[in-house]
């Protein structure tokens, strides 16, 4: 007599369904998840109230370009031309207890708008002051942005008659005279910039100072 042949199937356990079960729908779920977007523009900081000089694209233009612990810090308008009137003393003034880096804004004769960031409150010196971080920028009309070349250390200087930015062979980056009517613009070896306006001197129909902290 033949001896009987018998065929075992293993049947999967509860356990065992329980975990296929779980493995079918953490696949569904990373086919069904979507990428997570990534933003094209740089958060747009929060100002006090609106500027006259900078227009939305502009402002979230520039805010990639500062320093990241201003990253997130409101801008305060401390200083416009159109409120506080065309006077240098009188932005020295409005800066006074003011510690934080700023930002300047202008607009000239020829609707050109341009500026520095400064690392520190614009104030008077007898000398230059300032940090790496300083920069000038203009709109021509894409925005440049003129970065510390390493080769001075001639960031800014105020007295009661003029502002300068940048320096080099005689000539300033950014100058301002002490009624913030004129100013010039040159080449400099702080920044190796382009003029920022339009032509080397300018008149000034507008000037802004934010402080970013």
């Amino acid at each position: 007599m033949k001896g009987l042949r018998w065929r075992y199937t293993r049947l999967p356990s509860q356990v065992e369904d329980a975990l296929s079960g779980e493995e079918g729908e953490e696949e569904e779920g990373k086919e069904e998840a979507a990428p997570a977007p990534t933003p094209e523009d740089p958060t747009a900081p929060q100002l006090t109230e609106a500027s006259q000089v900078l227009g939305a694209s502009e402002i979230r233009q520039l805010s990639g370009h500062l320093p990241p612990r201003v990253t997130g810090h409101p801008w305060s308008l401390v200083f416009c031309t159109s409120r506080d009137g065309f006077s240098l003393r009188r932005l020295y003034r409005q800066m006074e207890g003011h510690s934080g880096p700023v930002l300047l804004a202008l607009r000239d004769q020829d609707g050109q708008m341009f500026g520095a960031f400064s690392s520190s409150a614009i104030q008077p010196s007898k000398g230059f002051y300032g940090t790496g971080e300083t920069f000038l920028f203009t709109f021509s009309p894409q925005l440049k942005v003129f970065r510390w070349t390493g080769s001075n250390s001639f960031f800014v200087k105020g007295d009661p008659d003029s502002l300068m930015m940048g320096s080099g062979s005689g000539q300033f980056g950014l100058w301002l005279d002490g009624d913030l009517l004129h100013g010039g613009s040159y080449p400099c070896a702080t920044f190796n910039n382009e003029v920022l306006a339009r032509q080397e001197q300018f008149r000034i129909r507008e000037l802004e100072a934010w402080v970013l902290s």
